[in-house]
């Protein structure tokens, strides 16, 4: 075989080592929660301690201390502008969690509503991407519903060309669903929706976790998603647009002008100590990737860890899902294989004759973190006729999980569904 055909050698994920970035994972608890909150990095939390002990002051005053605590303040939202791909690091908006910048989001948009203009909403959001966007009816709003097809498990292209005319203001939809899964094709559905001349809000609080976020390549006028879903702080992000921000009027104390970016949008301030702990992110794929032999800009060699992490969750989630496809009784709710990376690792399935709560409680029992609900994407729920089973039992992977917790899993499940 010629040097030319010879296939390229793509280096292993040593998943012990990156165990050993996050401390928690010692206890001996399998975590298949992370779809609602994914273990914190050590660099996150050492940067949070940092802060506290070395710069908790004031930012922009004129002594030493204050100067530091700036820029270490300015520093962590241009990691997260790099991390998101940004044009702008004033297009990034941090807070407290995803819900509240949407309300913020909202609000702000509420005095540029008039009667009869339209916004798009999907049943299957998570209520933070859906409830903001319903209070502007009180303004007028007509809010059309994009339901996701039952059959398929995805978000019809055809059904949102039906809804969208030259009233839409704006389509509010999920990356990727926190219950089923599926992965929506965000940059094809932002290029209909900028053909009708409305704009997009993406929630990627689902997507972060598993894939690279690159905000300008989604279409996305707004995206947003939260950073204790992807081994971070209980805290938040908002990007948009930079024009589009400067349009909205200022939701911060009077004399913070409209053009004052983002601090307009940031009521109170960003929290310093968790907005500099995020930084850790930015640098956890960074080093990972230069490990596995990436080059290049930082975006690169992020890109490699991430197309790493990826493979690992595909595998793992590829072995839970041909576990229940062979039980009769269960039902997967969402796509039952992993093809072409279609769908996030996050499965959820009811069990025949079996209440959910009923499996997570007895799995409980072996130190096995998954969970039973409706994760707030109870619109969704409740039009597939799952509240009956006291909603889905969801596992959420992560690319730190291993294939032996897949078995401990799965030995456990196999049990409780017998019980």
């Amino acid at each position: 075989m010629t040097d030319s055909m010879t296939k390229k050698v793509v280096p292993s994920l040593d998943i012990a080592r990156i165990r050993s970035e996050f401390p928690a994972l010692a206890s001996g608890i399998a975590y298949f929660d992370n779809a609602g909150g994914a273990q914190v990095l050590k660099r996150v939390a050492d940067r949070i301690y940092d802060y506290l002990l070395s710069t908790s002051v004031q930012i922009g005053a004129s002594y030493s201390s204050s100067r530091q605590a700036s820029e270490k303040v300015l520093a962590a939202r241009r990691s997260m502008a790099e991390l998101v791909n940004a044009q702008h690091d004033e297009e990034i908006v941090m807070g407290g969690s995803t819900t509240g910048l949407m309300y913020l989001l909202t609000q702000a948009i509420l005095p540029g509503i008039c009667e009869g203009d339209e916004i798009i909403v999907t049943n299957s959001d998570h209520e933070s991407n859906i409830g903001g966007w319903l209070r502007l009816q009180q303004a007028g709003a007509i809010i059309r519903i994009w339901h996701v097809d039952p059959a398929t498990m995805t978000l019809p292209l055809d059904q949102l060309d039906r809804l969208l005319n030259k009233r839409t203001k704006w389509v509010a939809m999920t990356h990727a669903s926190n219950v089923i899964g599926t992965i929506n094709p965000v940059a094809e559905v932002a290029t209909r929706v900028h053909a009708a001349g409305a704009r997009l809000c993406v929630d990627a609080v689902a997507y972060a976790p598993h894939r690279l976020v690159d905000v300008q390549a989604s279409g996305a006028d707004v995206y947003v998603f939260s950073f204790y879903k992807v081994y971070g702080p209980h805290y938040a992000v908002l990007w948009g647009k930079r024009d589009f921000l400067l349009s909205l009027p200022s939701l911060n104390h009077h004399f913070i002008g409209p053009e004052i970016l983002p601090y307009k949008l940031q009521p109170g301030n960003v929290n310093f100590e968790l907005s500099y702990g995020c930084m850790g992110i930015h640098d956890y794929y960074l080093t990972i990737g230069k490990e596995l032999g990436a080059s290049g800009t930082n975006r690169q060699c992020m890109q490699v860890a991430l197309d790493h992490f990826a493979r690992h969750e595909d595998m793992l989630c590829e072995k839970l899902l041909a576990f229940l496809r062979s039980k009769t009784a269960v039902r997967i709710i969402g796509l039952a294989h992993i093809e072409n990376a279609n769908r996030m690792p996050t499965v959820s399935f009811v069990v025949d004759g079996k209440q959910s709560e009923d499996v997570v409680r007895f799995m409980d029992q072996h130190q096995i973190g998954i969970r039973f609900g409706d994760f707030y994407a109870r619109r969704l729920i409740e039009d597939l006729g799952l509240q009956a089973y006291g909603g889905v039992i969801r596992v959420s992977i992560a690319h730190y999980n291993t294939e032996q917790e897949i078995d401990r899993l799965t030995d456990k499940l196999e049990l409780a569904l017998q019980a």
